[in-house]
């Protein structure tokens, strides 16, 4: 035992980072080494939860894990009996950016130049990682440079947030529909910002809904020259021809995003979101055309990311309404996103849409596709960064996964996707202790996942309320 407790402390100043001040007022548990006793685990490998185990955490990393693991001398105990511990969240598609307030006229339209969106650096890494996010990747920059130095100053240890993969602004074409993005000339164009942003620190780039097939070509290939990835939201091009083009991920779910069953689809033309809609609305997932489509996006290889509380937002009704997030958001903000809920969305069958969309995740990760999940914090401004990640795991398990298959797709999937799998995957001895703690059980109620009390970044713990705390009032002005 003797030999054990020393390896620990070895490790554990090996891998120690110091929180700077403004960090260490939200830390409530910093030890050289940790256990936790009499807890419920999720690993997130989608196995069933594990009861009353032991975890040991030193040097940033988890040391052992099992029902009879003995605790070393000197170590920080925490009886947890009727806790469970989770992998951190992988968010996939998340922002630095928020819907603070929709300029809308009378009429329901944004008038020029365009909707204008806020960038929150203190709020949202804040609420990312109250919430249990210990990694993310922003998909998509309208701030490069703002995203860049966050990432900086989180990794030194002077703001608290989690582990950020920087995506560079937006491979967007002609005509945006936002004046904060840069708009493609062409393929030339689209090599250069590539190359440009990975130059500077862009670890992945995300191509919008006006990119050509000749951009977004010419993007995939200087990415995939620097071993990087890119991920779409797309309309110009379809999903299938996206899949032929090379790229890695695509954001979303087709039901809302995918043109190639509109009929008077142009070549390099985005059609207008009611006929994308409307293409989807008398298509059954079940169907062969559908079917071909993730067999398709199998075979080449090719993610899909969940975001389905931002298509939530279209609901009449939902999501429920939580005081924790009116709280949370700035008095405009707040009252824009009520005044948006009541406005409701139109005509179109959104309940509908929107369970379609659960079907198609639920059958392409059954057949064998890497389903990968995130929030989206835009649309009209309901869903927060972190509470919104743990919408996104209840959604899933309202698509038909159980508690368990969804937080492995919010931890596991994520990880594999980025590259960081033998990292934070899952929680196993060797992983970084990236971990949340839950009062609950969410593998039988997954409402609970919203009940995080610490979370663990590289062994060290936060407090999930007072984090929450300090951005009261505050998201979608700081």
């Amino acid at each position: 035992m003797r030999n054990m407790v020393a390896t620990l402390l070895l490790a554990s100043l090996a891998g120690a980072q110091t929180p700077g001040p403004d960090v260490k007022q939200y830390v409530s548990v910093d030890a050289p080494v940790v256990a936790l006793t009499h807890i419920r685990v999720i690993d997130g490998t989608g196995a069933p939860a594990r009861e009353d185990q032991t975890i040991v955490i030193s040097g940033g990393k988890i040391q052992a894990v099992g029902p009879n693991v003995p605790v070393p001398s000197g170590a920080k105990v925490m009886d947890l009996r009727g806790y469970t511990v989770l992998p951190g969240l992988v968010g996939m598609h998340n922002h630095l950016y928020y819907t603070a307030f929709l300029n809308r006229d009378a009429q329901g339209h944004t008038p020029s130049p365009g909707p204008l969106i806020n960038e929150i650096l203190y709020t949202a890494p804040r609420l990312y990682l109250a919430s249990g996010v210990t990694t993310m990747r922003t998909t998509g920059s309208l701030e490069p440079y703002a995203d860049l130095n966050l990432k900086r100053s989180i990794d030194a240890g002077q703001t608290p947030g989690p582990k950020i993969d920087v995506t560079a602004p937006y491979l967007e074409g002609k005509d945006s529909f936002f004046p904060q993005m840069h708009e493609l000339t062409d393929a030339a164009d689209a090599r250069r910002l590539v190359n440009y942003w990975a130059e500077n620190g862009a670890t992945s780039y995300k191509a919008y809904m006006k990119i050509t097939r000749d951009e977004l070509s010419a993007a995939v290939e200087e990415a995939h020259k620097r071993k990087q990835k890119i991920t779409g939201h797309l309309c110009s091009v379809t999903w299938r021809e996206a899949a032929a083009i090379g790229i890695d991920d695509l954001e979303h779910g087709p039901v809302f995003t995918d043109s190639e069953f509109v009929k008077d689809k142009q070549p390099d033309a985005c059609p207008p979101g009611p006929k994308i809609l409307g293409s989807w609305e008398n298509i059954d997932v079940a169907s062969a055309p559908v079917q071909e489509m993730i067999r398709d996006l199998i075979a080449h290889h090719v993610a899909v990311t969940s975001t389905l509380p931002v298509f939530e937002l279209l609901v009449p009704g939902r999501p429920p309404l939580q005081q924790r997030m009116l709280d949370a958001m700035s008095p405009e903000s707040r009252v824009s996103y009520l005044a948006q809920r009541a406005r409701g969305a139109g005509d179109l069958p959104w309940g509908a849409l929107l369970k379609k969309e659960e079907q198609f995740e639920l059958a392409f990760a059954k057949a064998g596709g890497l389903l990968l999940a995130g929030p989206d914090p835009t649309g009209i401004g309901g869903v927060l960064p972190g509470f919104g990640d743990q919408r996104e795991v209840e959604l899933l398990v309202e698509a038909g996964f159980t508690p368990v298959e969804s937080i492995h797709i919010a931890t596991a999937n994520g990880a594999e996707f980025l590259g960081r799998a033998e990292q934070v995957r899952t929680i196993a001895p060797g992983k970084q202790a990236d971990l949340l703690v839950i009062h609950g059980d969410p593998s039988k109620n997954i409402a609970d996942i919203e009940k995080v009390e610490t979370v663990f970044k590289d062994g060290i713990g936060y407090d999930s309320a007072k984090l929450i705390e300090s951005v009261r009032g505050q998201v979608g002005i700081r």
